[in-house]
């Protein structure tokens, strides 16, 4: 009985080992290779708040995530996150709050100046009045608002509200 509905209910792919949309590669050698580490540690944050969870395991750990999270936190859409070291690439566990709507990487990273943070906020964001994109600066990595108060530049790395 078991596998008869297991084949009647079949089909979705994910079941064979297919999944839908993948953030990997293959190298040379034919195993998979992580494009963006980034983008796989906002999807799962962003999954794990549409499911009502309260805490969420990214792996693997980048400094980029990390100043990433530190700004989310600074802004108050995460209540915090615990940086897990495995002796290998590292995890971190991040407590939700159930504020973030949604959140993402730009890809490519595309270079703005001061002037054009305007726009890419009308663009990005719902609205001005909440909501942030994160840039990468000559200064370190800040949010839109830090960015234009100190009248620097740099790449977009993605945004969250």
């Amino acid at each position: 009985v078991r596998r008869a509905s297991r084949a009647i209910s079949g089909g979705g792919g994910e079941a064979q080992g297919r999944s839908r949309r993948t953030e990997e590669t293959r190298d040379d050698k034919g195993a998979m290779v992580r494009i963006s580490v980034l983008n796989d540690a906002l999807r799962n944050m962003v999954n794990a708040e549409r499911k009502g969870k309260r805490q969420v395991l990214i792996r693997p750990s980048s400094k980029v995530v990390v100043k990433f999270l530190q700004q989310m936190l600074k802004n108050g859409y995460i209540n915090e996150f615990v940086l897990v070291d495995d002796h290998r690439a590292g995890k971190i566990v991040v407590s939700l709050n159930g504020r973030l709507n949604k959140c993402g990487v730009i890809s490519p990273r595309y270079d703005i100046s001061h002037h054009e943070i305007e726009s890419w906020v009308g663009r990005l964001l719902p609205s001005r009045l909440f909501g942030k994109i994160v840039l990468t600066t000559s200064s370190g990595i800040m949010d839109h608002e830090e960015a234009r108060r100190r009248k620097v530049g740099g790449k977009v790395l993605g945004f969250f509200y």
